[in-house]
């Protein structure tokens, strides 16, 4: 296993990889996301095009098995800039800690770990001062949560992120089963860099 942070043409090389990834890991839940490549190829593109961006690839021999991406929180969707309307932060100064996707087989073995941490080294060395994420909020009875589910709130605090009260942006997508997108419920978390 190696990890490293990939930006310009290695980081677009790998964007076709993170998509399946995407695909794959975020059926499960609390995502239970229906996703089709032609979405994550258009959700994607922003990555490549972005000066700021960054995607943290987990290798296994030449195989990408994990991956974590981030940009300026300005560059990312509209709807995640709205959401922090009315706190009086400075959306300049954020950096957007997006997606963190790994297979099942290597969790729980630092990775998710250092995919913060070079996000972060790269936001700092870019000037942020700030770095946020969001994660799904579905209720506590979805007829879908697993019951040996462990919400990651313990590991997000422990990295000293905290929750932002009524910082929850809305975002659409099709759950498993759906025939149609419904919108999901995104709460941010935040920490200084």
């Amino acid at each position: 296993m190696h990890i490293e942070a990939l930006s310009g043409q290695r980081l677009v090389d790998s964007l076709e990889d993170v998509a399946r990834l995407r695909i794959e890991v975020f059926r499960d839940w609390p995502y239970l996301y229906d996703g089709d490549l032609s979405y994550e190829h258009e959700y994607l593109k922003s990555y490549a095009e972005s000066d700021t961006a960054i995607l943290v690839g987990a290798f296994d021999g030449d195989k990408l098995v994990g991956g974590s991406t981030g940009m300026a929180l300005l560059e990312h969707a509209d709807d995640f800039s709205a959401a922090f309307t009315g706190t009086g932060l400075d959306l300049g100064t954020i950096f957007y800690c997006a997606e963190s996707v790994l297979l099942p087989q290597y969790r729980g073995q630092g990775i998710g770990h250092r995919f913060f941490d070079l996000r972060e080294e790269h936001a700092r060395g870019l000037g942020f001062s700030k770095s946020a994420f969001c994660g799904v909020v579905r209720p506590k009875d979805h007829p879908a949560r697993p019951a040996n589910y462990r919400p990651l709130d313990g590991f997000w605090t422990k990295r000293g992120y905290h929750q932002l009260p009524g910082v929850v942006a809305q975002f659409s997508w099709k759950d498993l089963g759906d025939e149609v997108e419904s919108p999901k419920n995104l709460q941010f978390w935040i920490r200084d860099l």
